[in-house]
């Protein structure tokens, strides 16, 4: 996949943070767009084009949050980095169920960032298609096609994003068979740190929510290897 010129949007309430981020990441070759408060941000992501969204969490207007929520409304796809000056559970979790793809705590070095915002990006980008030449599954009730990432069920048909289909076709490809935890985590995410194992987590159990209709597709957690798919009539073991 070839990658787009990098654009960031940077939504930061903290002028002066915000100006310094802005003129440190332009420096380093990424034109970025400063906006004080998520409904400007907003805004500007309606009105341009960005690769990149780098938020933060707590902002006057609309927080970095619901600020996510919108973006993803519009694009499933553009990497969002959170910045926030708490390091609570919560935080890590809401964001990973809105569909961030890193968070970094203030204080961070200017370096840190920048590795961030180039290995997020390096990895959304350059994706390659799963190995395998199938991409059309019937499970249970369902069908799922991986080409245009559409899992159906009689008339309702959910459209998932990049991740959620990447992983939901490795289970496929291993129906009745356990999907090893780090295996998925090194093809999808590239590395199976911690954040990225909670951020798997968090789309296996959007997965069970999106195929919940049908009650003999099960999708199951093999405790300390990973998980398994289970469809009536197509289990191996």
């Amino acid at each position: 996949m070839e990658q787009p010129k990098i654009r960031i949007l940077l939504a930061e309430d903290d002028p002066n943070l915000g100006t310094i981020l802005k003129a440190y990441l332009e420096a380093k070759g990424y034109p970025t767009t400063l906006c004080t408060d998520g409904q400007k941000a907003h805004e500007a992501f309606l009105r341009e084009n960005y690769t990149f969204c780098v938020l933060d969490v707590m902002m006057p207007v609309k927080d970095g949050f619901s600020l996510a929520r919108d973006i993803r409304k519009i694009d499933k796809k553009v990497p969002i980095l959170f910045l926030t000056a708490k390091n609570m559970q919560e935080d890590i979790l809401e964001g990973l169920k809105i569909g961030a793809d890193d968070y970094l705590t203030k204080p961070f070095a200017m370096e840190e960032l920048l590795l961030r915002i180039n290995a997020i990006y390096r990895r959304t980008y350059s994706e390659k298609p799963l190995e395998s030449g199938k991409s059309f599954f019937h499970l249970g009730r369902y069908t799922f096609d991986y080409t245009r990432q559409i899992l159906k069920i009689k008339d309702k048909e959910q459209k998932l994003t990049s991740k959620e289909a990447q992983l939901l076709k490795m289970l496929c490809d291993r129906v009745g068979d356990v999907l090893d935890r780090s295996e998925a985590l090194n093809k999808i995410w590239f590395d199976d740190n911690y954040f990225n194992a909670r951020s798997m987590d968090v789309y296996i159990a959007k997965l069970r929510k999106y195929l919940k209709d049908d009650p003999d597709v099960e999708l199951l957690n093999v405790h300390g290897i990973g998980f398994k798919l289970i469809v009536p009539g197509e289990n191996t073991g």
